[in-house]
């Protein structure tokens, strides 16, 4: 399946669900305390970070995409503790604040990155339900998917008439589900169960076609557009009505925590979703998410830098031969790592130690070097009958081998004008004998504010004059 970058930054979610704040209590350990056999914790550091539909919230913020917050929370530290953070991460938070009612929060006692004891605090809040849909009601016209983040706190209390009102404008529904009683979320786009929830309303799964059954009737009996189970270590299973069912595996290296997992598979799918991804590719991009934020301590956000270099991994695209697509793909995550971009380009037909010289100057000038080469007919036509010796599947092969060259791309036309106006490249480089104005597409380089430079060639190294020894003999 090809995977992409959506444009998570023209892709409106509105979030809508039970919010809380995660607290961490960090600390040492060095004795058991005297009173009880437990040990003894000497916080050192305190750490607040949004849960729950604010964790959802902050997830789609992270991937750059615009977030809005309909939650409940009480009058008090915590909640200001909420909103501060989430309006630092530019969530457009929108919350009725009870008087009288805590905001939920979740204490975690942390030592040497290990959780030794967890609190709640928190009632089930007396949502006002007809407020919150009307506030709803007024955000949806600027959302292209609503989320329900159910954690069965209160704050959902009539998830109809939400799903409702956003069918009326058009925007799909994703809800991540809980409880016994999934006919609530009747109607829904998709629900994201994991596979214990889904087994609590359909009972046991013996294997994966008795899964896609069961799948099938709850999607028929709810009326939903699909159904996606998370299965942990087994990855997820996406099922669609008249379509076959998509099992893709777990993607993570190593699980840390599983804290918040749940959260990010629901906003990469609903931030992909606004940006105008298909379904099983929007799933993809969610399942790799998820196997970053396992990787982590804690309720986490995901990056777009990361999710960008994951989707980088699953291409095939960090060193060596790549479409453009990738390339360009390649060099976004390399440019929001900070890394600078040298550009150059060649036939290399036979390859020498003047090339191998001067690639390893070109990539002095920046970070990564992307080597552009000419095809074998635009190599015809600039170097005669006869050339290129080596066909352009073999020359890239070779240069990508190179431990100076991360990037080789081909192209088809005399100059590569093209390329340089899509890669748009911090350096252009060029070797040999030429003035700046000399090098073709240096203009365009200097118009966006690039550099231009021309590195001297090594002597008495020329793939034509190695071609004339050899016919020579």
């Amino acid at each position: 399946m090809k995977l992409s970058m959506p444009r998570f930054d023209q892709a409106p979610v509105l979030v809508v669900g039970d919010v809380m704040l995660d607290r961490y209590w960090h600390g040492g350990t060095s004795r058991i305390s005297p009173e009880a056999p437990v040990p003894v914790v000497k916080v050192d550091q305190i750490e607040d970070r949004p849960g729950g539909a604010a964790n959802v919230a902050l997830n789609i913020a992270a991937l750059g995409a615009p977030a809005m917050l309909v939650g409940i929370t009480g009058i008090d530290e915590a909640a200001d503790s909420l909103t501060d953070s989430l309006n630092a991460a530019g969530v457009n938070v929108h919350f009725q604040r009870l008087n009288q009612q805590p905001t939920i929060v979740k204490l975690r006692v942390m030592s040497r990155h290990q959780q030794l004891l967890r609190m709640d605090f928190e009632e089930a809040f007396d949502t006002n339900a007809e407020a919150l849909a009307a506030e709803v009601e007024r955000l949806l016209p600027q959302a292209k998917v609503l989320v329900l983040s159910d954690y069965g706190k209160g704050a959902l209390k009539n998830h109809q008439v939400l799903i409702q009102a956003a069918r009326r404008n058009g925007v799909p529904v994703l809800a991540d589900p809980k409880g016994r009683d999934f006919s609530i979320y009747r109607g829904a786009s998709l629900i994201t169960p994991n596979l214990s929830e889904f087994e609590t309303i359909v009972g046991r799964c013996l294997d994966e076609a008795e899964l896609v059954a069961k799948g099938a009737a709850l999607m028929q009996e709810l009326e939903l557009g699909a159904l996606l189970v998370t299965r942990g270590e087994h990855g997820m299973t996406l099922l669609r009505p008249d379509h076959h069912a998509l099992h893709l595996p777990a993607r993570a290296r190593e699980v840390f925590d599983v804290t918040g997992a749940g959260d990010t598979v629901i906003s990469t799918l609903a931030a992909a979703l606004a940006a105008g991804e298909e379904l099983p590719q929007a799933v993809a991009l969610a399942n790799l998410a998820a196997g970053i934020v396992v990787g982590k301590l804690g309720t986490a956000a995901i990056s777009a830098p990361e999710l960008r270099r994951a989707v980088q991994r699953e291409q095939g695209s960090e060193r060596g031969v790549l479409s453009l697509d990738q390339l360009l793909l390649a060099i976004d995550d390399a440019r929001a790592h900070g890394e600078k971009i040298v550009f150059t380009n060649g036939c290399f037909d036979i390859l020498h130690a003047g090339h191998v010289t001067y690639l390893e100057q070109a990539r002095a000038q920046g970070d990564r070097l992307v080597l552009a080469v000419n095809d074998d007919a635009s190599v015809s036509r600039l170097k005669g009958p006869g050339r290129p010796i080596n066909s352009v599947e073999r020359r890239m092969a070779v240069l990508a081998g190179l431990g100076a060259v991360d990037w080789v791309v081909s192209f088809a036309e005399d100059t590569p004008e093209r390329l340089l106006a899509e890669v748009k490249p911090d350096v252009l480089v060029k070797g040999g004998d030429y003035g700046i104005d000399q090098v073709v597409g240096a203009d365009i380089v200097r118009a966006y504010g690039g550099e231009v430079k021309v590195l001297g060639l090594v002597e008495n190294s020329s793939t034509t004059a190695i071609v004339e020894k050899i016919r020579s003999k």
